[in-house]
């Protein structure tokens, strides 16, 4: 299985990028922070992108992929536009029009925005595997509740939104293929909409309990997050099928605030996943790093342990 990392941009730094091109990993990807900030970070790594460039050179000069993940929508659709264009923003339950998360996803017009955006965004911030994950809002329940939408499910919606950013991303990169992410109120997979042609899955099972193994039919938490996969794989293939995993990930570990807490990865964990994913036809895994670089190294005294990682040691 094919292994990556993904961390925040202000983190990539001298120390990061030694010890990822001297690893095993496949891929490397910059994932600006989510939630609210969202837009204003992703906005900040496009305009960062001359002093992160030399660093990124390095890498994939390694062989090691680049790519970029973020929750993008609210970049590609400012709030700002509602003032001229209320009915591309999706509606509440209470029928009334809302700029808080997502657009209305059968709002031609919006979705004709979206792709001219995200063209516009894969332009900017190129993968060097052809490969983009530009999400929707990073919201476990946001789905637009209009009349013409209300016959969609929240996954079908966001199939939607990401087949538009498929067609934009075909138009910068004729090669490039544009992830569905199933995660939190998207996880299900759609039942009325079919997916473009160059849509891969990517599957965050955010909502696991993460001190069992995913595949553990004891854990009911996990079977919530592993019984959809039939569906999923069934409708999006295996081509390209991504896990986007927390492993590594101390900012959650650390409750999203610094400074970054002590971090001891569960090793056995990880394998019996990879063992996991790989019998359901995965062949590429990513996990979150974020809080384990100079920062970490200033508030806990060392690197983080997370060689095996890094290493695949025995996988």
């Amino acid at each position: 299985m094919k292994l990556g990392i993904l961390i925040h941009p202000d983190e990539l730094s001298e120390s990061w990028v030694r010890r990822i091109c001297g690893s095993e990993l496949s891929l490397f990807g910059l994932h600006p922070v989510g939630g609210n900030d969202a837009p204003a970070s992703m906005a900040e790594l496009i305009r960062d992108r001359e002093r992160l460039e030399p660093y990124l050179a390095e890498i994939r000069g390694s062989g090691i992929g680049i790519e970029h993940e973020m929750h993008a929508l609210r970049w590609f659709v400012p709030a700002g536009l509602s003032e001229k264009h209320p009915e591309w923003f999706r509606m509440n339950g209470d029928g009334l029009r809302t700029t808080d998360h997502n657009i209305c996803a059968t709002n031609g017009e919006a979705l004709a925005y979206v792709e001219k955006r995200a063209e516009e965004a894969a332009r900017l911030l190129p993968s060097s595997t052809h490969r983009y994950h530009f999400w929707i809002d990073d919201v476990d329940s946001a789905k637009c509740h209009c009349e013409k939408c209300a016959a969609f499910t929240a996954s079908d919606q966001a199939l939607l939104i990401y087949n538009a950013i498929a067609r934009g991303v075909r138009r910068a990169d004729p090669s490039g293929r544009q992830c569905y992410l199933a995660y939190h109120g998207t996880l299900a997979a759609p039942t009325h909409v079919m997916p473009e042609g160059n849509i891969f899955l990517e599957y965050a099972p955010m909502d696991r309990d993460f001190t069992r193994p995913i595949g553990d039919v004891g854990c009911e938490k996990n079977v919530r997050q592993t019984e959809v996969l039939d569906a999923l794989l069934d409708l999006f293939g295996c081509e390209d099928a991504t896990v986007c995993e927390y492993w590594l990930d101390n900012s959650m570990y650390s409750g999203w605030k610094k400074p970054p807490k002590k971090f001891t990865w569960d090793e056995s964990i990880f394998r019996a996943d990879v063992g996991y994913y790989e019998s359901r036809g995965f062949g590429t895994a990513t996990t979150f790093a974020c809080y384990l670089g100079d920062e970490y190294r200033e508030a806990c005294g060392e690197d983080a342990d997370i060689d095996g990682y890094l290493h695949k040691i025995s996988l």
